[in-house]
């Protein structure tokens, strides 16, 4: 009955893994047709989805400026992979229309939707170039014949030619390039393509300078596209993007960067001809070095007249402050609290100007962030904290706490404020310096005064009657026995510390005591060369764990080991013949196994005989 429970939680344990796997997957709905088409070439346009959708929730594009031959067809599959105690489902769901261009030019198939338990996604568009029959032979796979070093080199130059010198660009795209002092503008360097590679080789990095710079390439993300650009359709992939805050005034220009693209070139060839299925074809891999243009970045200063608060904060900016209460006693700390949040340079945004009176004792002013950073810039909040204490009684009027921006999209400086702060201060009830006070001269306001520290008192007049406050604790019963529990720690550390020594300098007792733990963590070693089939391995780390052991537990080296010694030595320390016998055997197996091709299923047995014997060795000798 026991057991049949066991099972039963097991299975629920197992699906409710399995639909927590299946749910954590992430649901991408994409299309795919070709670059380039020519009129009159028919071509399938695929909406893949990973997932299953609802029932009657797809809605094509238009596909206008095409005529649907064919479609919609529908696929549908799934698979489930179990590694270990993972288990993976795919879903594969496969919409397919076959087109037919009617007209040269560029159009773009536009985005069909598809839903999947209420939620609704959509494909990018697609932009497709549509050309004559005659300019799409270029990217038509092409046959050379003859033989020889005059062949190769001809086709090596018709595989150049089929590359053009627009089909793989580099370009430095930039959000603007006229901006003030400061604000942000972001970069991305694009590889534009018409032709499919195989590798990317980065020559140089992006420099920037007179910019501060905070790189947002992700390397796990790859963000690729499909764009028009100067009337024909390219594949787009972003290789470095950063944000960038430009920290001078002028133009300032942001370098090229080079890279190579290993392009990749089908071509039909005579040499893998088969009388069956016809000509074959040869992948040639071209390398083609590319570089983005320089692009020029105008900064313009920012207005001039720009209030004492401004500390250089570009962007837009709230500001919210915890002020403390209006009335406290002298001597009593309190914290002021600002809080600026918004979207600009939050990196570079400083700390507000609070300024107090003279009798107020201020400190270091605390600072906290969260700021996240992305393609359209930084947001978040800076918050920073003023402690301070007021020494001396009275009413005190603090100004406005002032922050000023520049804003963007006004163009204009805003001054942010707090309201004004007024202070009443109660004597220390707690008698505190507060309450002693030494005026300097006549006339002179609170904050003028000097206050007296702790340790200065009047002299008291009359006779003095002392008595003690507290027994002192020196040579108390407390003092005593503390005293003791000191002296035998002591002792204790000391004769542990002279034993530890002893052991340490005696090299033969240390190497004994440690040759069970080296055996175990070779062992492990052994294990993982199991479990990966590993079997020369295996073996020799199984001897060098057996010899080991013996080599520590008798002291004696490796190399002047032998079986009849490891034999004489066991039964001195009394082991068994029986014992001994099984060690030389596992020995002699071990060494016939490493080089043998013996069956990988004995590992285990090698393994389980050899960790059995070595244990009750070890509690043998330990007797």
């Amino acid at each position: 009955m026991k057991g049949f429970i066991a099972k039963i939680l097991g299975a629920a344990l197992l699906v409710a893994v399995a639909f927590r796997a299946f749910g954590a997957e992430k649901v991408t709905f994409e299309a795919h047709s070709p670059l380039t088409v020519a009129v009159g070439e028919a071509f399938r346009v695929e909406f893949a989805l990973n997932a299953s959708p609802d029932d009657g929730s797809f809605k094509a594009p238009s596909f206008e400026g095409f005529d649907v031959i064919a479609g919609p067809a529908e696929s549908r599959g799934q698979s489930v992979q179990i590694v270990g105690s993972t288990m993976t489902k795919s879903i594969n769901y496969t919409i397919t229309y076959v087109l037919l261009p009617q007209s040269a030019g560029n159009v773009t198939i536009g985005a069909a939707e598809i839903a999947v338990d209420g939620t609704t996604y959509r494909t990018q568009p697609l932009p497709i170039e549509i050309v004559n029959e005659g300019d799409a032979s270029r990217a038509q796979p092409r046959s050379s014949g003859g033989d020889g070093d005059s062949d190769e080199s001809t086709r090596q130059q018709s595989v150049q030619q089929q590359i053009g010198k627009d089909d793989i660009l580099l370009r430095a795209v930039v959000s603007q390039t006229s901006v003030y002092k400061n604000e942000p503008l972001h970069v991305a360097f694009k590889l534009y393509t018409r032709v499919p590679y195989a590798n990317i080789v980065p020559e140089s990095a992006p420099s920037f300078n007179g910019f501060w710079s905070q790189d947002l390439t992700d390397p796990n993300t790859a963000r690729v596209g499909r764009e028009t650009y100067n009337g024909k359709v390219y594949e787009t992939r972003v290789l470095f993007e950063y944000l960038l805050y430009p920290q001078q005034v002028g133009t300032l220009s942001i370098d090229p960067v080079d890279i190579t693209v290993v392009a990749q070139v089908v071509v039909q060839s005579r040499r893998n001809f088969d009388p069956f299925f016809g000509s074959g074809h040869e992948v040639y891999n071209v390398p083609r070095k590319v570089k983005s243009q320089q692009a020029s970045i105008e900064v313009k200063p920012l207005p001039e007249g720009a209030p004492s608060s401004f500390s250089g904060a570009v962007g837009s900016f709230r500001m919210d402050t915890d002020l403390p209460t209006d009335r406290f006693a002298a001597n009593s700390g309190a914290t002021c609290t600002v809080k600026i949040s918004g979207t600009g340079n939050l990196t570079f945004v400083q700390a507000p100007k609070l300024t107090l009176p003279a009798s107020f004792e201020q400190y270091n002013v605390k600072t906290t962030e969260s700021i996240n950073t992305s393609a359209s810039g930084i947001s978040g909040y800076r918050q920073f904290e003023y402690p301070f204490i007021a020494r001396a009684e009275g009413t005190y009027e603090i100004a406005p706490i002032e922050f000023t921006y520049f804003d963007l999209k006004r163009r204009q400086y805003v001054t942010l404020r707090s309201r004004p702060m007024t202070f009443e201060i109660t004597p220390d009830t707690k008698g505190g310096t507060g309450s002693a006070v030494v005026m300097q001269g006549r006339g002179m306001s609170k904050e003028e005064v000097k206050m007296l520290g702790e340790d200065i008192r009047f002299i008291r007049l009359g006779t003095p009657q002392l008595r003690a406050a507290r027994r002192p604790f020196l040579f108390s019963g407390g003092y005593w026995v503390a005293l003791c529990g000191i002296l035998v720690l002591f002792a204790g550390v000391y004769a542990a510390l002279r034993k530890q020594i002893r052991e340490s300098q005696n090299v033969a007792l240390m190497r004994g005591k440690r040759a069970n733990k080296v055996a175990v963590q070779r062992f492990r070693a052994a294990k993982g060369y199991m479990e990966a089939q590993d079997r020369h391995a295996f073996y020799e780390e199984m001897l060098r764990a057996l010899w080991g052991y013996m080599s520590d537990k008798f002291n004696i080296p490796v190399a002047n080991l032998t079986k009849e010694n490891v034999r004489e030595e066991l039964s001195k320390r009394g082991v068994s013949s029986e014992e001994a016998h099984r060690f030389t055997a596992i020995i002699s197996q071990c060494d016939e196994a490493q080089y043998s091709p013996a069956a990988s299923a004995r590992m285990s047995d090698v393994y389980s005989e050899g960790v059995d014997l070595i244990s009750r060795i070890e509690s043998v000798i330990k007797r």
